[in-house]
């Protein structure tokens, strides 16, 4: 027989030593190195404990991060010398009295007067009916005596819708929000004491009840059939109520809170003054 012998490529020798001494390693029943226990204990010590867990969700429990909701306890005045005049408007920083009168006043929130009151002007403008003391661009319209009672008529409709209506506004919404106020606003005056419940369910039927007597007056001051500031009156009223009393609580709906606002302090200040010098167009009536 033929003897076959085998070349040995050097180049191939060098190629296939390596991976036969790689896979003999790999495979040998050799047992694990301490190095490699180490470097896993080492990588599961990174993970965060119970502990740190705790710590890092949600905060630190000796954290000052933490907030935490601490109502008023009274109210801070203002360090500019305006905390009377304040009291007076009902606005924050007001300075603190005793005075039931200022405290009453406080109630009505006079700052809120001044839209209705500039409703009834506009309102008085567009009836074409007004006449002024002495007009200095209308010679035809210089009758003093007719313009001292458009005046009067005027300014006794601006106290309807400002002092007594929107008082009366103003006072029962802050009796009806007593409760949160004691806990967001626990200076105001009825959370606070400074006025009697009695006292302030007084001021309410006062200003409810003065105002629609002044409404029925003006009616028949101007003459009317109808009485058409008193069914304003009465209407605007009954929007206040339903806005700030419960079950309906109108202030608690964006879109029906919107609308008795506008309603309020915008179209009925205006159709009074209107009314008081002029007459109404039908589509208030509808309303009404």
């Amino acid at each position: 027989r033929r003897r076959t012998t085998i070349k040995h490529n050097p180049i191939t020798m060098k190629c296939v030593l390596p991976l036969l001494v790689t896979s003999a390693v790999a495979f040998s029943p050799a047992p694990r190195s301490f190095v490699g226990v180490q470097q896993r204990s080492s990588s599961l010590s990174m993970l965060p404990t119970k502990q740190q867990t705790d710590s890092f969700y949600p905060f630190d429990k000796e954290s000052s991060s933490k907030l935490s909701a601490v109502p008023p306890k009274s109210n801070e005045e203002v360090a500019d010398g305006s905390a009377d005049v304040r009291q007076l408007l009902g606005v924050k920083g007001a300075s603190g009295t005793t005075d039931i009168w200022k405290i009453r006043l406080q109630l009505t929130k006079p700052v809120t007067w001044i839209p209705l009151v500039w409703g009834v002007m506009c309102g008085a403008a567009a009836s074409g009916n007004y006449h002024w003391i002495w007009n200095p661009f209308d010679p035809n319209d210089r009758n003093v005596m007719l313009g001292l009672e458009d005046m009067a008529k005027g300014f006794v409709a601006m106290i309807l819708a400002g002092p007594f209506l929107t008082g009366y506004t103003q006072t029962i919404n802050d009796w009806y929000d007593r409760d949160i106020d004691a806990i967001n606003e626990p200076y105001r005056p009825i959370p606070s004491g400074a006025i009697s419940e009695g006292q302030v369910i007084f001021q309410i039927w006062f200003l409810l009840l003065g105002g629609l007597g002044i409404a029925y007056g003006l009616d028949v001051w101007a003459g009317h059939d109808f009485p058409t500031v008193l069914a304003l009156s009465i209407f605007g009223s009954w929007v206040s109520y339903i806005y700030s009393a419960p079950p309906l609580k109108l202030k608690q709906n964006g879109w029906a809170g919107n609308y008795a606002l506008g309603c309020s302090y915008i179209s009925l200040p205006w159709w009074c003054g209107q009314a008081v010098f002029g007459e109404l167009d039908r589509p208030v009536y509808f309303v009404l």
